[in-house]
């Protein structure tokens, strides 16, 4: 397991660009696992190498500056999580451009604003649902000059679908072998790589300028951490219209550990029993459903089972707090604590995949006692807090210093000031 150690040079030297990040990682892990999704209902999950999702991103980085997009012109996402997202935002900042996010439940009419606001010249669509929006109110869009269709086919005019967008930047890389390479250099530390818009107190929503330096950093800040490497595995479930989504890309950009990626929420729970990760980024209420579903099942249970399972969480409480504290175990509270964890706590660290390291909480605050519940069970929760207009990660918890009801230790060569009210 990786140790705790900051090493600031990883901040100090980190790439230009989550563009370059995004090329090293590839030098670096190419025929290693990038990403995995899902094949369909009962499927193998699909698996695609670092080298494979290059070829990819080339592609349609290519086919975004045959479109004509210039530095730091804007092109919207409006999709649910998926790979085709990762594949889209890496493309848009690999060919220079700026990653407008959009949710994909946002209404049109506030679609529309977004995309006009940020003068979007190209929309990475969906399905049928989310183009049904901008055809909605195409005529408030003067800026958007072409949609590409993630699922579905062109209309030989105004949309185009995202395999014909690639067969566009092959052609071009045909041409010009090294334009996408000639974009990515180019691109410097300060320049925009995303937009995302978040809902003010008043008004319309209100778009936060995030530059390629504040995810590098916040990728390079917890690589430095040392607490994840390549070994690990992610799943992925978060917004990527969310900045906490964001953060997790550029930790994988920086770490190289492999992602699972499904944003169906429905499917968490089931996805984690498939795909085994080592740690997961969510959500307080994802923990609080788990937690409430796991209990109502015990209690439907009754009888013997049910006494054992509270009897079990009685023990592991005591147990974590001892272990908090630095003490160890009495020897008849450690039998027990051994005894529980193969009849209990194993079955629960089973229904998320029996490997989980570790999940990561943030978006609000974790309440305290699902925390020391979980982490009874053998499951750390690492609390963190951050703003959409630091790019997320501020704080974070560390697994051999999780500290219940805060937010953890700042990240490092994050400067820190505390206000009165």
């Amino acid at each position: 397991m990786p140790t705790q150690i900051e090493d600031m040079s990883l901040i100090e030297n980190r790439p230009a660009s989550m563009a370059k990040q995004f090329q090293m990682r590839v030098a670096q892990s190419g025929p290693r696992e990038a990403f995995r999704q899902p094949a369909g209902e009962g499927q193998p999950w699909k698996s695609t190498t670092w080298d494979e999702s290059k070829v990819i991103v080339d592609r349609l980085a290519a086919g975004l500056l045959a479109l004509g997009l210039q530095s730091e012109q804007r092109v919207g996402i409006a999709a649910a999580t998926r790979v085709e997202w990762i594949y889209a935002d890496l493309a848009i900042m690999c060919a220079g451009g700026a990653t407008t996010t959009v949710y994909p439940t946002t209404m049109a009419s506030d679609v529309a604003y977004i995309l006009a606001d940020s003068e979007c010249r190209v929309v990475f669509a969906e399905d049928a649902e989310q183009l049904a929006k901008l055809k909605e109110h195409r005529s408030e869009l003067p800026n958007l000059e072409k949609v590409v269709l993630i699922d579905g086919e062109g209309d030989g005019d105004w949309v185009m679908s995202w395999s014909e967008l690639q067969e566009l930047g092959e052609a071009a890389l045909a041409k010009d072998s090294t334009m996408v390479d000639r974009a990515v250099e180019a691109i410097s530390p300060d320049q925009l790589a995303t937009l995302i818009y978040t809902s003010g107190t008043t008004g319309r929503p209100k778009g936060v300028r995030l530059a390629h330096s504040a995810w590098t950093y916040e990728g390079a800040s917890i690589q430095s951490r040392n607490i994840l490497s390549e070994a690990d595995l992610q799943f992925l479930w978060l917004p990527m219209a969310h900045s906490f989504g964001k953060v997790l890309l550029s930790t994988q950009l920086a770490c190289g550990f492999a992602t699972a990626v499904d944003g169906r929420v429905d499917k968490i729970v089931d996805n984690l029993a498939i795909v085994k990760p080592t740690f997961m980024g969510a959500a307080p209420r994802i923990f609080e459903k788990a937690h409430a579903r796991i209990v109502m099942m015990q209690s439907q249970e009754g009888g013997a089972k049910e006494k054992i399972f509270n009897k079990a969480f009685e023990v592991g409480l005591k147990a974590d707090e001892l272990k908090k504290q630095g003490k160890p175990l009495p020897f008849l509270l450690g039998i027990q604590h051994s005894l529980f964890d193969k009849l209990v706590f194993s079955k629960i660290r089973d229904r998320f995949g029996g490997r989980v390291r570790f999940f990561i909480s943030g978006s609000a605050a974790l309440n305290r006692d699902i925390a020391t519940w979980f982490n009874a069970a053998g499951i750390q929760i690492l609390e963190g807090y951050g703003l959409t207009e630091s790019s997320a990660g501020t704080f974070v918890n560390l697994p051999e210093d999780n500290r219940y009801g805060s937010v953890g230790i700042a990240f490092p060569g994050t400067e820190v000031r505390l206000g009165d009210g």
